[in-house]
């Protein structure tokens, strides 16, 4: 015998399916407002207006607009399979859902297992009791199951012969077990909080560190005052970073959707509702230019540059060659400035060359993976949303390569500089470095070649035991080379 709270349900009685949180882990109504604002951010008060004349209105003036390729979806799987059976075992199966009618045709067409499918019109929101009124009309009082993952849903599952309940909160799932009989649970993959921890991506924090970079190579760490400074800053740079992040991954559904690894994001996957990226992204980057001003008007500048590049890329630059890989490196410059910045320390001419040559060559490691993935998968293909054909894999190695033994030249160079002779007693010592730092770079695009490398190769150095003992003794040579 099941249990009271979870009864099978009958086999004659017509199966209603919500759409948006319940077959699908995501809402179409933000999934279509996502590409859109990707497409011009100013459409947004073009919504805004289409908004004030209902939610039904602004589905339907999104339907028209967007089309979302409903294969690249993030499907409830385990709902989905066991909807196959039902439909199998010849259960009736209707799709009714709140958002527009020419949104969820695609998606039935996808599945192919509905009857029938009903959606908003542009001037009925099928939701809540509109909803139960429709199905009370075609089905009867009473005369249906309904699978539904939210607390409009409340409203349907008072009317309906069983509740089907998906994807919903426990809380939520007792609150229907009061106003129906659960025939099925089906509970969320991952929870709220870590898929939201996830999506700040505080491991990308560490490319960070860098703001400390200044302070370190001017050998004043002991100075307390703008050591705080510096702290301040970079816990600055991570709010921010983290807001660019979530508007990055809005931006990027559909190429992470079919990308090997960036899949699983908690956006892409559907782990986590968009309009919590929506909503979180510009709290995150005003808390940060707000919090910049307060530690000067200077730094305050450098971070509102950060964040419009790092804007300008995730929108336009991304897609153009080698342009792409600049702009990157070039943000790790930004990092190295703001350190100055907040710290007043006189800037190196010789950290921001290292800088731009090291990174440059990061950057395009992470290219080289990417085409690399995009051959693994099928031969001659392309990356998706990247301007690189797949010929470029040879010459995108060979830049990088160069790039990354560039820098272990300005360091060669630098050792001979009149600033190493104020800073060190034993400057010749520093030359050990540049062997650690030749192999350090020689390792990480051999293993990118292999397809052993992480897609980010600073997110790879942070967990690579070898990266760490590499890091140590730089540090132990740098000591001995300033020690009197």
């Amino acid at each position: 015998m099941p249990p009271a709270s979870e009864a099978p349900a009958s086999k004659s009685i017509p199966l209603v399916v919500d759409l948006d949180g319940t077959l699908l882990k995501t809402d179409l109504l933000w999934e279509h407002l996502a590409r859109l604002l990707r497409r011009n951010p100013l459409l947004l008060f073009a919504a805004l207006g289409w908004w004030t004349r209902g939610r039904a209105y602004l589905k339907q003036q999104l339907a028209r607009r967007v089309r979302v390729d409903p294969a690249t979806l993030p499907y409830n799987e385990k709902f989905l399979a066991w909807l196959r059976e039902e439909k199998a075992a010849g259960r009736r199966i209707i799709l009714a859902t709140a958002s527009d009618l020419q949104m969820a045709l695609p998606v039935a067409a996808h599945v192919g297992i509905f009857d029938e499918v009903l959606g908003s019109d542009g001037k009925t929101n099928l939701r809540s009791k509109n909803k139960l009124a429709v199905l009370t009309q075609k089905y009867g009082e009473r005369g249906f199951d309904y699978a539904g993952n939210s607390r409009p849903d409340l409203a349907v599952w008072r009317g309906a012969n069983a509740a089907i309940v998906v994807n919903a909160s426990g809380r939520l799932a007792r609150k229907a077990a009061t106003v129906a009989r659960i025939a099925k649970n089906f509970p969320p993959d991952a929870p709220f909080a870590p898929c939201l921890f996830r999506a700040l991506r505080p491991h990308q924090w560490v490319k960070n560190l860098i703001i400390f970079a200044p302070i370190v190579a001017a050998h004043k760490l002991e100075e307390s005052d703008l050591l705080l400074r510096d702290i301040e800053a970079f816990g600055i740079f991570c709010l921010c970073a983290s807001g660019i992040y979530l508007i990055n991954d809005l931006l990027d559904l559909d190429a992470d959707r079919v990308h090997r690894t960036k899949k699983s994001r908690p956006f892409a996957s559907g782990d986590l509702p968009l309009p919590v990226g929506l909503v979180a992204a510009p709290l995150l980057l005003v808390a940060s230019l707000v919090a910049a001003v307060s530690l000067s008007w200077p730094f305050a500048g450098i971070t509102l540059m950060y964040l419009l590049l790092t804007t300008s890329y995730s929108l336009w630059v991304k897609r153009i060659v080698l342009l792409d890989v600049f702009f990157l490196a070039g943000l790790y410059t930004v990092r190295l400035i703001a350190g100055h910045t907040a710290t007043g320390i006189v800037y190196s001419s010789w950290l921001l060359m290292f800088s731009m040559f090291i990174f440059l060559s990061l950057a395009l490691v992470k290219r080289y993976i990417e085409l690399a993935d995009a051959q693994e998968v099928e031969p001659g293909l392309n990356p998706h949303g990247r301007g690189y054909a797949a010929g470029d894999l040879d010459i995108v190695a060979s830049l990088g390569t160069g790039s990354g033994y560039l820098a272990v030249l300005v360091l060669a160079l630098y050792v001979n500089s009149d600033q190493v002779v104020r800073l060190y007693t034993h400057p010749p010592l520093l030359l050990l470095v540049c062997p650690l730092l030749l192999y350090w770079i020689s390792r990480i695009w051999l293993l990118a070649h292999r397809g052993r490398l992480h897609d980010d190769p600073v997110f790879f150095a942070v967990k690579d035991v070898t990266s760490y003992v590499i890091g140590l003794l730089a540090l132990a040579i740098l000591w001995l080379a300033a020690t009197h």
